[in-house]
């Protein structure tokens, strides 16, 4: 049985990164399209800052989070002024941290999906007349949707995961920004915990299974849909 604490935690990892999830995901689907069908100088670097999450420490990512996004920060300073937005140390700030870790997952598996759509069938939309818009959502999006799944749920997995930069730009607030990892993260450190701390490592795992099976059964039903339609 979970305690308060650890049902809390559970919650709080869930609403991060389900909010992680839903600022990344537009942005993602259009760098990838901008990734995959653009050419243009300095595309290389590009891609190197996108990439660049996934081989940087998390802690390097959440510190210059706070440098930048911190009340001291050039840009926390005008958001807290303007907007009256205060991002570190709160759940939201959390939220930012795991989207920025997470964003390459997505980029990378919707930019492997479009770079697999043959674009023959977009020029043949476009000379019978549909714009750009159109053949985006009719076409392009819909044959990319088993990579967009999978990019989905293992940004999610991601980060619902998260560590480094979640408490270095968050910090480890109870009932505010202490998700998963940071609950186990306490409870290794305390005397006596080691019951509960097993108890959310397993859960931990067993979440991780649960979104890489989802990630593969949504997968390929999503493409067993497409061949059908192409039947």
């Amino acid at each position: 049985m979970l305690t308060d604490a650890e049902w809390e935690a559970i919650a709080i990892s869930l609403q991060v990164a389900g909010s992680a999830i839903a600022w990344i995901l537009a942005p993602g689907i259009f760098v990838a399209w901008l990734m995959a069908r653009k050419d243009f100088r300095g595309k290389s670097i590009v891609d190197g800052l996108l990439h660049l999450p996934l081989v940087l420490p998390p802690v390097v990512v959440g510190y210059l989070l706070l440098i930048a996004l911190g009340r001291q920060g050039l840009l926390g300073q005008w958001l807290n002024r303007v907007f009256d937005i205060q991002l570190p140390f709160t759940w939201q700030g959390a939220a930012l941290a795991g989207g920025v870790m997470a964003f390459p997952l997505l980029v990378r598996s919707v930019r492997l999906s479009l770079e697999a759509v043959d674009t023959q069938l977009e020029a043949a939309a476009r000379t019978l007349g549909a714009s750009r818009w159109r053949v985006f959502c009719t076409i392009t999006l819909p044959l990319t949707i088993p990579g967009l799944i999978t990019g989905t749920v293992l940004a999610f997995a991601r980060a619902l995961s998260e560590f480094g930069a979640t408490i270095t730009f968050a910090a480890n607030i109870p009932g505010e920004t202490r998700t998963l990892p940071l609950a186990l993260y306490t409870l290794i450190q305390t005397p006596g915990a080691e019951a509960a701390a097993a108890r959310l490592c397993a859960l931990s795992i067993a979440i991780a299974m649960l979104s890489l099976i989802a990630s593969e059964w949504l997968a390929r039903r999503a493409k067993s849909r497409l061949r059908g339609r192409d039947d």
